[in-house]
């Protein structure tokens, strides 16, 4: 079985989408059952998988997100037999897919899809998301969460299949710190203690606001010296959020950093006193796993996949109750048995999600989909 990987739309690694790709392809081994190849545009021939033994097939297109769709809905069926593809699998299939495949097609879903449709408000593009899922032959999504959301959208209960993204373990786990008091990843140097929150400023659902808010109330309660980390790429709400930082009595303390490496998170996880997570749209909350295995206390939002996620291991609030919140920052900081008790049931429930078990299962669903 020759499998096909499309790249497109996973932002040249720089996203959470792309950061999927990139962990789930260094898990997807060439064997006697199947042979994995990636296609996509010529820049990202080293941006996924580069230590694996994974083919590239380069398309030529310009790099815009129209230009991609416009070849997925005249061109992709058409490449994908050409390159003898006996299935494609599309990891952004919110956003990039093919309107009939001509070749079968195993569907990817991590995002909460009525969300993007209601930030988009494009009425084509929801027709055409649609669609394309519904004639896709497997769906596969990340929680449970998604898959209430697409049944509710209209696609049948039989198509999709619920595998959980893994962790990297040989990245995220708990450590030794060098520094007391600071926290050197170049090119930052972030001075401890802090909390973090790692998430793209794209949408008012991520509560960047709200967790500011949040955060300047529990500086003025405690005056304790802690800082408050926003570590994500910009997106369509940055200018709000950057206003936000600006008006808040707490400015000094907030710092924003822009695209964050992903294999730099781990030390900056291990440095903080926590990891704030508000959004309230997750169907991954792939970053909530991450700091706990790392054995840092997780206090999140209880809206999305995030209780299906962190289970019974996390403090929650409500992400529109800004004292709620607040109070979820004191108490990480200040009760000591509730920090303890999160961070050692984190680390222990953490270890139930891993890439090697997500690889495997979505070769099944690959196999199972040829054998059709």
């Amino acid at each position: 079985m020759k499998v096909g990987i499309d790249t497109f739309g996973c932002d040249h690694g720089r996203s959470g989408l792309g950061s999927y790709l990139n962990s789930l392809v260094q898990y997807l081994k060439n064997d006697d059952d199947v042979t994995y190849e990636l296609f996509g545009a010529e820049i990202d021939r080293y941006t996924y998988g580069s230590e694996n033994d994974v083919s590239y097939k380069s398309v030529s297109l310009p790099d815009s997100r129209s230009a991609e769709r416009i070849w997925h809905l005249l061109a992709a069926n058409r490449f994908a037999k050409k390159q003898n593809y006996d299935v494609v699998l599309y990891p952004a299939a919110a956003h990039m897919l093919p309107f009939f495949f001509g070749v079968p097609g195993v569907a990817i879903v991590n995002d909460v899809v009525s969300e993007i449709f209601s930030a988009k408000k494009d009425t084509k593009h929801e027709i055409h998301v649609k669609h394309s899922l519904q004639n896709a032959d497997k769906i596969i999504v990340a929680s449970q969460c998604i898959k209430r959301d697409l049944e509710r959208l209209g696609i049948k209960n039989e198509k999709i299949v619920v595998i959980h993204n893994g962790i990297d373990h040989s990245l995220f786990y708990p450590r030794e710190l060098l520094s007391p008091n600071l926290v050197d990843i170049k090119p930052f140097a972030i001075q401890r203690p802090y909390f973090i929150y790692a998430s793209r400023l794209s949408s008012p659902t991520k509560k960047h606001i709200e967790l500011i808010k949040a955060f300047t109330l529990f500086k003025e309660r405690t005056h304790f010296p802690h800082r408050l980390v926003l570590a994500g790429s910009e997106g369509a709400y940055s200018e709000e959020v950057h206003k936000a930082v600006f008006a808040s009595h707490s400015a000094s303390d907030i710092f924003i950093t822009g695209y964050f490496p992903h294999e730099s998170f781990p030390e900056l996880y291990s440095g903080s006193d926590g990891c704030i997570f508000p959004s309230v749209s997750e169907g991954v909350g792939l970053p909530v796993l991450e700091a706990m295995a790392t054995g840092v206390p997780v206090a999140c939002s209880r809206s999305g996949a995030l209780t299906e996620i962190a289970g019974e291991n996390a403090l929650y609030f409500d992400s529109d109750d800004i004292e709620q919140m607040a109070s979820a920052m004191a108490a990480i900081v200040t009760d000591k048995a509730l920090k303890e008790k999160l961070v050692s049931g984190g680390i222990e429930w953490s270890k139930r999600f891993s890439w090697e078990r997500t690889a495997q299962l979505i070769k099944e669903v690959l196999l199972g989909v040829v054998k059709k």
